[in-house]
């Protein structure tokens, strides 16, 4: 197993205290040593990053002008903070992407006090193609801390590090990157595009050859994005259309004329005019819910609309129109005040959430009409060791809260609003999926077979190959683990015992978030204290996570090829 040190990416929507203390010790250890760096490649996003141990910037934009950093003047922020290293930190990504790849510390020597030829030569090579000296063998190793991208250490040697089915099947890459995120303040509203839009679209910036690096690239990879958010802490998000019930619900409480826009698109043609009570509409029958809409007044937002609409119901087209409408408008006005007033007429607990979020956004982005875009999803608020799962093309905003994110090995975000970042609506509507339906939960919640010598597990395993994700406990002696209790009573019989041994034996990254876990495999045992991490290659076979004497929390991610 190698020691894996995160990629520090610093937002302006990030926290000033969470993250850094669950990784104070990477963080010290990052800005003292000069081999490790925050940030190595070249940056997508122009965030500060260490460069042999010193803060620097991304060349390419000040950071006051694309507004991505700490340094950016944003509402709901603490204004421009006096260095790097003041400025909130709002992920830390274990990562195996080509353009932010993590560090792993290349253990030089083995338990017998000697490498491998075989495993030397390849790191030779790999070290050879970064310009790094040789791995000196045992009588030269001494104290030497030599550190690889994990990009480099997988493409050394495939096979050893990912398995041969993970390998046959993804390539030399890790198939999943790992986040750890808090947001203070909301993110933008965003999509993942679906794969072939992936793929066209970033061919496609390759061909007019847009930087990598500029802020108008869309497609960093050609890699469809679908990724799963688990609470370390309560999280809230909008994720997903709710029903359009819902959706008029909340929308005919909003006296602004922006808002009656999105009625009236969200309205089949039939009922235009028809007086609202209560924002209900209890007379639409089955026949009106799925009349063809042919409002020409629309015939703009129509022409966006993605190739796949050609077999959508009528009830798809009208939530695609009224969410255009939202993140089409230009700057409003009056919108706070108006939101203000519907949400002091709330009764429902959902449409209360919704309209919360709806208020945290616009306080972050006054005047921005793509908030009222949350009142056509979905409100989420999940507590500890809850998850959701959010396939690409299902558009999302996160809005408070510390979690881990999961997700396949992509940097692709196609935005709409909430945000001064590039914004890509054509794109972020070409992949859009207007079909109404609640969250996935991918939680199997299973418990751990030994109770109180192990500790408790949740496993999240989402219905794809390339990732899933375990959360749990180690260390706690008879003292149950409120979570477990609260997700026992929640999931009821769908609770089940299983042993804690992980017979999993792909490429995996266990992350101590709290305490201390033993992580143990069939070469070596080690110790993870809080924020510290481990890549375990599949050559290291089966994984067992252990309690020391000290109680301990981690999340340990993996395939499920």
């Amino acid at each position: 197993m190698y020691s894996i040190h995160p990629v520090v990416k610093r937002y302006a929507w990030g926290s000033y205290t969470r993250l850094q203390t669950m990784f104070a010790s990477q963080l010290t250890a990052q800005a003292e040593s000069s081999s490790l760096a925050e940030g190595v490649g070249k940056s997508s996003e122009g965030e500060e990053r260490f460069s042999s141990g010193v803060i620097q910037k991304s060349q390419t934009e000040s950071s006051t002008d694309r507004g991505e950093i700490a340094f950016a003047d944003m509402p709901s922020t603490r204004g421009p903070v006096a260095s790097a290293a003041d400025a909130p930190i709002a992920e830390m990504w274990f990562s195996g992407h080509a353009q932010w790849p993590s560090q792993v510390d290349l253990d030089l020597r083995q338990a017998d006090g000697e490498l491998s030829k075989d495993k030397r030569h390849k790191w030779n090579r790999a070290l050879a193609r970064l310009h790094h000296s040789r791995v000196p063998g045992h009588a030269e190793s001494g104290n030497l801390d030599v550190s690889m991208a994990l990009t480099d250490l997988i493409r050394a040697d495939p096979e050893d590090m990912l398995g041969a089915r993970c390998s046959d099947k993804f390539g030399p890459v890790l198939p999943y990157l790992l986040k750890v995120i808090s947001a203070r303040i909301p993110l933008s509203l965003q999509v993942h595009p679906i794969d072939f839009q992936a793929r066209a679209g970033f061919n496609a910036e390759n061909a007019y050859h847009v930087p990598m690096d500029a802020p108008e690239r869309s497609f960093k990879d050609a890699v469809a994005k679908n990724e799963m958010v688990v609470a370390l802490e309560p999280f809230e998000a909008s994720v997903g259309f709710a029903t359009p019930a819902f959706m008029l619900s909340n929308l005919t409480l909003v006296d602004h004329p922006l808002a009656g826009r999105m009625v009236e698109a969200l309205t089949p043609q039939a009922h235009h005019g028809m007086h609202v009570v209560d924002g209900m509409y209890g007379m639409f029958n089955v026949l009106a819910q799925n009349q063809e809409p042919t409002d020409e007044d629309f015939a703009q937002a129509d022409a966006l609309m993605p190739i796949a609409s050609a077999v959508w119901q009528p009830s798809h087209k009208r939530i695609f129109r009224a969410f255009y409408t939202a993140v089409a408008a230009g700057h409003v006005e009056g919108l706070r005040k108006a939101l203000q007033k519907a949400a002091s007429e709330v009764s429902d607990e959902r449409s209360q959430l919704a309209f919360h979020h709806a208020l945290a956004a616009e306080e972050a982005f006054p005047g921005d009409p793509s908030v009222l875009a949350l009142l056509m999803m979905n409100p989420l608020e999940l507590q500890e060791g809850e998850s959701v799962f959010i396939p690409a093309g299902t558009p999302h905003a996160y809005i408070h809260g510390t979690g881990v994110e999961i997700m396949t090995n992509s940097d692709n975000v196609l935005r709409a609003g909430m945000t001064v970042k590039h914004k890509d609506i054509p794109d972020f509507l070409q992949s859009l999926d207007c079909v109404s339906s609640l969250p996935v939960d991918p939680s199997v919640s299973w418990m751990a077979d030994w109770g109180a010598m192990f500790g408790d597990r949740v496993i999240y395993r989402p219905k794809i190959d390339e990732f899933m994700l375990s959360y749990g406990r180690v260390g706690a002696g008879q003292h149950p683990w409120e979570m477990m209790e609260r997700l026992s009573r929640r999931y009821g019989r769908l609770m089940t015992k299983v042993s804690l041994n992980n017979r999993h034996f792909g490429p995996r990254i266990v992350v101590c978030v709290e305490g201390a876990v033993k992580v143990v495999c069939s070469r070596e045992s080690r110790i993870l204290h809080q924020g510290e991490a481990v890549f375990v290659p599949a050559a290291d076979g089966r994984v067992q996570l252990e309690s020391d004497g000290e109680a301990g929390t981690f999340i340990m991610a993996s395939t499920q090829v």
